[in-house]
């Protein structure tokens, strides 16, 4: 995914260990989910932190903040070591900060509010641990609403292999951890993070030209990944990308590869994937305003991951994709690309849809559904998060891309918006109160979280 963080200041530790301040009390907010079986769903007790890289990171002397806009106080944070003395990561106030709210099984996530731009949450099992999600052989469902959603803003709901504690077993001395949103990785291995395995990414670190807020360091954070959602109301894709190891693992520049470095295919991770955009597959009538999944309109989202011989241990053989909406069971659109059949992922899709577009088939040298199933097996972390594309306009979702390809070109399309109604500077500025509601998340064996 194509994520970056965006908040004046960010995240911290002591040497090899993130230290939590005492300023702003840390209180998550809560959000109930389902978990069901054949015989109905159960409702649980959730809650969502916003993750690390969006929080005050002051000194931890007082309130010095350690890094402003996206730069570090040098004074404070002269290098890696140094600088996770120094600094503390503190709480956040959600609603008047980050312009995220609760009420029951819904959250709706804000896109500008004051000086932050979107924000990045994960769903956690009590106030110390994400809750960790075993998909094979199961189906997870959740209502979205994206009709608040204009070109170039992703409001994105998706899995990642990151450790449930937020990384404390392997760095005992960590005093943060998942109650302050520490430990998040992705398969483009971001290198935006400011702390990694309770280290600072000081060293290195080069401001962006374009985005007030961010910057890369020589760090950068690896795992599996798995975009359930990754959607406006334009144009939606589901898509795996599986890592050489499905865990978290820090890389160090431009061998990390993904959107952070020069060299995109550099490092162990898939930053491509297997996507199914119904728009990119040919199908431009079935998702946006007025199609047959209204994006004017809430709707029901169903993933289910089939496994090789229908059993919790098997190995990950599918990804197939329906929609609810207005009491209608939609089945996804099928592929009408010549040579690329299908309305699900699996392996002969993602092989003859690579070589019908001519991408590079990154997704098998990294192993493909066989590698993406290990974390599967494993347990991912839930994610949710609103952002907008510094890197390239959003475009890889709902226009052109690359830009300058010819919309005939197949794969080249993937979706209705121009190459540059998605500039960060146009929408912060144009859509500032744009939003993305999600609800009603339920999970649990194959057809049990929906109604046929």
């Amino acid at each position: 995914m194509h994520q970056q963080a965006f908040l004046l200041s960010a995240i911290i530790a002591a040497v090899r260990a993130q230290q939590a301040g005492t300023l702003t009390a840390e209180n998550h907010p809560s959000l109930t989910w389902q978990q069901c079986t054949s015989s109905g769903c159960t409702d649980q007790a959730g809650e969502v932190v916003i993750d690390a890289n969006w929080r005050w990171l002051h000194s931890t002397s007082g309130s010095t903040n350690c890094y402003t806009g996206n730069t570090w106080d040098t004074s404070l944070c002269p290098n890696d070591e140094t600088c996770a003395k120094n600094c503390a990561l503190d709480g956040a106030n959600y609603q008047s900060t980050y312009g995220i709210t609760t009420t029951g099984d819904s959250l709706s996530i804000d896109f500008v509010t004051g000086a932050n731009i979107g924000s990045r949450l994960f769903l956690m099992e009590d106030e110390n641990t994400y809750k960790s999600f075993k998909l094979l052989n199961r189906e997870f469902t959740f209502d979205v609403d994206v009709s608040n959603l204009p070109c170039g803003l992703n409001g994105a709901l998706y899995f990642v292999s990151m450790d449930a504690d937020g990384g404390v077993a392997k760095y005992p001395a960590n005093k943060a951890g998942a109650k302050y949103g520490t430990g998040y990785c992705d398969s483009q291995c971001p290198r935006d993070l400011k702390f990694i395995n309770g280290e600072a990414n000081v060293d290195g670190w080069v401001p962006s030209t374009s985005d007030r807020n961010a910057g890369i360091g020589n760090h950068g954070s690896c795992c599996a990944e798995l975009d359930i959602w990754e959607a406006n109301s334009i144009s939606t894709a589901l898509t795996p990308h599986p890592c050489d190891t499905a865990t978290q693992t820090m890389c160090e520049g431009d061998n990390c590869g993904g959107t952070y470095s020069s060299s995109r295919y550099a490092g162990t991770c898939d930053p491509d994937g297997c996507d199914f955009n119904p728009y990119r597959m040919g199908n431009k009538t079935f998702f946006g305003p007025g199609k047959i999944v209204d994006t004017k309109s809430k709707m029901t989202v169903v993933t289910q991951f089939l496994t090789s011989d229908g059993t919790d241990s098997g190995t990950l053989s599918e990804i197939r994709r329906l929609y609810v909406q207005n009491g209608k069971v939609i089945a996804n659109s099928a592929s009408d690309i010549s040579g690329v059949s299908g309305n699900s992922i699996n392996a002969k899709y993602c092989t003859a849809q690579k070589k019908a577009f001519g991408d590079q088939d990154i997704f098998a040298q990294h192993g493909g559904l066989s590698a993406m199933s290990k974390g599967l097996e494993a347990g991912m972390v839930l994610v949710m998060s609103l952002w907008d594309d510094h890197h390239s306009n959003m475009n890889w979702l709902d226009s052109n891309d690359p830009d300058t390809g010819s919309a005939s070109t197949p794969g080249v399309a993937r979706g209705t918006c121009s190459t540059t109604a998605g500039d960060p500077q146009t929408v912060e500025s144009q859509s500032p109160g744009s939003n993305v509601v999600f609800s009603a998340i339920k999970f649990g064996p194959i057809g049990s979280t929906y109604s046929s």
